[in-house]
């Protein structure tokens, strides 16, 4: 069975890669040692893992590649589309018998008893875990240097942070580690890594896909979604990861779909809003990011779509919204250890959790309410265009041991408005900044049309291919 460069394998596809090895071209074994190797030669500047599962990764490869030259697939039995593809997982994500830290002291101990159902999902479909992710404390702190492993840093520029929370999927996915990751989304926590990192990361409508056997921030909040390099990667795995799942009580209950049934469309005809007070008048993008969108919105134009300036609510009425659920569930999560080990978490992460203890019931009732509203609007607008688009962040990564900066920058962002109201949204890269620093945006669409949103979003990389760029890790 042959095998391509070490090189070459870190920036292949995934279903390349699983073409390959369906047709006896790649080794499931050398690709996982491929990328072991990769992550032991670039991890010690990025800090993207927390547990490298070696081992037991190597031993499923090598299980994949006896399955390959078995009778039965001789005879014609079906391989899974990610059969002996390597993935990770941001660290609050469940995978039986490897440790669940969620990067906190808090649960340093801890060894999860079951996968969680996206891990079921990706191991019956052939893929095999290769590492398990940094993160922000509990998917909420920032990067922190008072916890038991250090911050991931983005592979762009190390002394940046590659965004978060899910900090290690979208560095380990830029830097070659893996071509699929995935990340946990409350508040942009898969968007901001891809956004800072170059990649490619949606938020699915809510409740497409489960999150049980994920360690919850925020009940109402949270999502899970993969980063991968291509749009197209992005679609196929989603077709893996959508589904219902009875035991996540948010889970909705729809037939299957192809999200990739429309990546090769034409985008001539299609209505796109411009969501811009967002980023040019609610929180001032910075100028490379400003015009960086609008040289993307130029390219939409140029392959047919109507781009028209749409406006909805102010952006600080989403992010108040947003803040107050979130603070609310997520202090009902931690109460107890808040209470009984307050000195386990980071500094950092005390700060954001307290305040939830000082909300009222009725602060959380009136924003469950105002929720309604601002979904409803937004529901709406989407009722006259196929998709919107704005910024995901307003500024590129920022010095990641910078606290004033960190403190200032991390919140100028609109990914917010979209786990509150529950619609689909994917960061894309638009290009760098004079710093060589990654830019992006956010395509948004109508609850469960995924479809739509990957169609917009691989026209625009069709024209582009900003995902052919990789950072200067090697």
């Amino acid at each position: 069975m042959s095998t391509l460069d070490n090189s070459d394998l870190a920036y292949l596809s995934w279903l390349e890669a699983a073409r390959r090895i369906r047709h006896k071209a790649l080794s499931p074994v050398a690709y996982c040692e491929a990328q072991l190797a990769r992550i032991e030669a670039l991890d010690g500047k990025l800090n993207a893992t927390l547990h490298v599962c070696a081992e037991r990764a190597l031993s499923r490869a090598h299980a994949a590649e006896r399955a390959l030259m078995s009778d039965k697939t001789a005879l014609g039995e079906t391989l899974g589309p990610l059969h002996g593809v390597p993935f990770a997982l941001k660290d609050i994500i469940d995978v039986a018998g490897l440790p669940t830290t969620a990067h906190s002291q808090v649960m340093a101990q801890h060894v999860a008893a079951a996968d969680a159902e996206v891990t079921r999902r990706l191991q019956a479909a052939g893929g095999i875990v290769l590492a398990k992710l940094s993160t922000h404390e509990f998917a909420l702190g920032g990067p922190c240097f008072d916890l038991p492993w250090p911050p991931a840093r983005n592979p762009w520029n190390t002394a940046c942070m590659p965004g978060g929370s899910s900090s290690g999927s979208g560095a380990a996915v830029a830097a070659g580690y893996v071509p699929l990751a995935l990340g946990t989304d409350t508040g942009g926590s898969v968007r901001n890594p891809a956004s800072a990192c170059g990649v490619v990361g949606i938020k699915p409508t809510y409740g497409l896909v489960s999150r049980r056997g994920v360690v919850p921030l925020s009940f109402s909040l949270d999502h899970v979604g993969p980063l991968t390099r291509t749009v197209e990667e992005n679609a196929a795995a989603l077709n893996i990861l959508a589904g219902y799942d009875a035991a996540d009580p948010g889970c909705a209950a729809l037939a299957p779909m192809d999200y990739t049934r429309a990546l090769g469309s034409a985008i001539a005809g299609l209505k796109i809003g411009v969501i811009r007070h967002f980023f040019a008048r609610d929180r001032v993008a910075s100028e490379a990011m400003g015009g960086a969108i609008d040289t993307a919105l130029g390219v939409l134009e140029s392959l047919g779509a109507v781009v028209a300036d749409v406006s909805t609510r102010p952006l600080q009425a989403f992010a108040d919204c947003n803040r107050i659920i979130l603070l609310c569930e997520a202090y009902a999560v931690h109460e107890k250890d808040l209470r009984e080990r307050p000195q386990d978490y980071a500094e950092l992460t005390r700060q954001r959790l307290l305040p939830g203890a000082f909300l009222r019931a009725v602060d959380y009732v009136q924003a469950l309410r105002k929720r309604v509203q601002l979904r409803d609007e937004m529901s709406a607008l989407l009722h006259d265009y196929d998709v919107l688009i704005t910024a995901s962040s307003m500024e590129p990564a920022f010095p990641i041991k910078d606290t004033q900066a960190c403190a200032k920058l991390y919140p100028r962002q609109a990914r917010t408005p979209f786990n509150l109201t529950g619609h689909p949204a994917i960061s894309v890269p638009i290009g760098f900044s004079a710093e060589g620093l990654p830019l992006a945006m956010q395509i948004v669409g109508r609850a469960f049309d995924e479809p739509m949103v990957y169609r917009v979003a691989a026209a625009y990389e069709r024209e582009t291919r900003w995902c052919d760029k990789h950072p200067p890790v090697d």
